[in-house]
């Protein structure tokens, strides 16, 4: 007996009765993004493994541990599965030189993505991303309104329990300036640094200041702030993105610590972050990346967007109550016989050209055995058809979840019926007192 193969560790499958909650949440998502005069975008899976390590940085904990990385045996080529979206998103709008042939570009995309990390409720190594990026726009509004439309995500999905976060990352000078002071003060208290810091502290210090050891929170808090090395002209622009803000309502604490796991951000730097799905709360990250266009080798455009963790919305969403529409079916098909099978096929077919949904019994079996499975369907009426109606050309029309016995009615007319049947309260609503 061969072994039974299972799913790799961290990519799940996700099962009908799920699938469905993920389409109902996909279409809420796309209403939402084309609102904002978002379009779709579609990039591979696969990408060359220099896109990443030149967008994100090659001392992260993305590209240093993370990416499924592998050389392609028929030519060579260094590829990776797509660990996150916005590098493979510029590349393409590079590559189909969309910004400048077209203008500024609002995209969005979603998908899988690709982490080798611990398994976790709400993260996993396959997991699922909504990507959005404002390619082309350099102004604080902008800056603004993509976390505005966070805001109306959670407001379209009912979920009260996230909190926003902000920070300026200031200019690449700007972060020099910092880098420095953060290198003098943490070789100052060298001594106090786990494995990991002391690793990064020549390197990438600015993640020193993202640690979750709380042996070196207070140090950390006491560490210089990128505030204080800010020019005019990036705290102008943050405090126009926190004007914005404070003019629509919405809430934020100034976070000097977040600084995001991904080298391409300046500027402003955003996460909506919860407390109801444990350790890993953050559940949507953003940014202002200007630089990345030209450093992935474009001609220098300003972009900002954000992403979204699929898996933990969704939790988020259950979590405050969300339900999904489940999909009905209008019509369940049941007949015995041969004459009555022909039939049902084209009853089916003609009901379904009129737009109802149909189930057609396959598999045989008793009226008995059939109408159960009709009922269970969820459909609300039946259609059945036996060796007497196959021969008169007509079907019988059944109610399963409201009053009304069986009538009989010609396979032509059933359209008509069965709509009078599904839609009779609606009419009668809309008629005049």
């Amino acid at each position: 007996m061969s072994q039974t193969l299972q799913a790799v560790r961290g990519m799940n499958d996700i099962l009908p009765d799920e699938a469905e909650t993920w389409e109902y949440f996909e279409s809420i998502v796309r209403d939402w993004l084309a609102s904002y005069g978002y379009r779709p975008i579609r990039m591979p899976i696969v990408e060359p493994t220099p896109l990443f390590r030149r967008a994100i940085g090659e001392v992260t904990d993305i590209v240093e541990k993370e990416m499924y990385s592998f050389e392609d045996a028929l030519n060579g080529e260094q590829l990776t599965l797509r660990p996150e979206g916005t590098a493979s998103c510029v590349r393409a709008a590079i590559q189909h030189n969309l910004v400048a042939s077209g203008g500024p570009q609002r995209l969005y995309y979603y998908g899988p993505m690709f982490r080798h990390e611990r398994p976790q409720k709400g993260r996993y190594r396959q997991f699922h991303q909504i990507g959005v990026e404002a390619l082309g726009y350099a102004g604080a509004d902008t800056d603004a309104e993509l976390i505005l439309m966070c805001a109306r995500l959670w407001a379209d999905l009912g979920i009260e329990d996230v909190a926003l976060e902000i920070n300026s990352l200031g200019e690449a000078d700007e972060r020099a300036q910092h880098r420095a002071a953060l290198v003098a003060y943490f070789e100052q208290h060298a001594d106090q640094l786990d494995d990991d810091s002391r690793r990064r502290l020549h390197s990438n210090p600015l993640r020193i200041l993202d640690t979750k050891n709380p042996a070196l929170q207070s140090l950390v808090e006491a560490a210089p702030r990128l505030a204080d090395f800010l020019g005019a002209e990036s705290q102008a622009h943050f405090a126009a993105v926190c004007q914005l803000l404070d003019d629509a309502g919405i809430a934020y604490r100034v976070n000097h610590r977040l600084v995001r796991g991904l080298d391409y951000y300046n500027r402003t730097v955003f996460e909506w972050v919860t407390t109801r799905l444990g350790a890993q709360g953050t559940v949507c990250a953003g940014g202002r990346y200007d630089g990345l266009v030209e450093q992935l080798g474009g001609k220098p455009q300003p972009a900002a967007g954000f992403a979204i963790g699929i898996e933990r919305l969704l939790l988020l969403w259950q979590a405050s109550g969300g339900e999904s529409e489940c999909p009905t079916v209008d019509a369940y098909v049941v007949h015995l016989g041969d004459a009555a099978r022909r039939l049902a096929f084209r009853v089916a077919e003609n009901l379904r050209e009129h737009g109802f949904a149909v189930i057609l019994h396959c598999g045989g079996g008793s009226f008995k055995a059939q109408m159960k499975k009709a009922d269970a369907s969820g459909a609300a009426v039946a259609v059945v058809i036996g060796e007497d109606e196959a021969a008169a050309g007509e079907a019988g029309l059944k109610p399963l979840r409201g009053p009304g016995g069986q009538q009989r009615v010609h396979a032509d007319d059933l359209p008509e019926a069965v709509a009078t049947l599904l839609y009779a309260d609606e009419e009668s609503d809309e008629e005049p007192n």
